[in-house]
C-alpha cells in the first residue's frame, strides 16, 4: 500500500466514523530531529490545516490520538504502517 492510498483510505474510515492505527517516524521541523518510532493505535483524521498558516500543510495530516485525547500530526512521508499493512514510498 503506498502513502496516498493510506491517507485516502484513512480519511474514507473517519467520514465513516471508523478508528485506524498507524505506525509513523517522529519529526519536528524546528529542531530537525526526531524522536523515534510513534504507534498510534486508535485515531481519526482532523481538518487539515491551511496553507496560508502552514507551508507544508499539503504533506502534512491533522489526527487525534482517541486514546490520550490529543490533537497531533504527522508528515505523509514519515508513515511507514497503516492498519498492520506496510506503506510503500512511490
Amino acid at each position: 500500500m503506498t502513502q496516498y492510498e493510506a491517507i485516502k483510505e484513512m480519511r474514507r474510515l473517519t467520514a465513516a466514523g471508523i478508528f485506524f492505527s498507524f505506525i509513523y517516524m517522529s519529526y519536528s521541523r524546528e529542531r530537525q530531529q526526531t524522536q523515534g518510532i510513534v504507534e498510534v493505535h486508535k485515531a481519526k483524521l482532523r481538518k487539515r490545516g491551511d496553507k496560508k498558516y502552514n507551508q507544508f500543510a499539503e504533506i502534512m495530516e491533522e489526527y487525534l490520538d482517541v486514546n490520550s485525547n490529543e490533537p497531533r500530526h504527522f508528515y505523509h512521508p514519515t508513515l511507514m504502517f497503516f492498519n498492520g499493512q506496510k506503506i510503500t514510498v512511490k
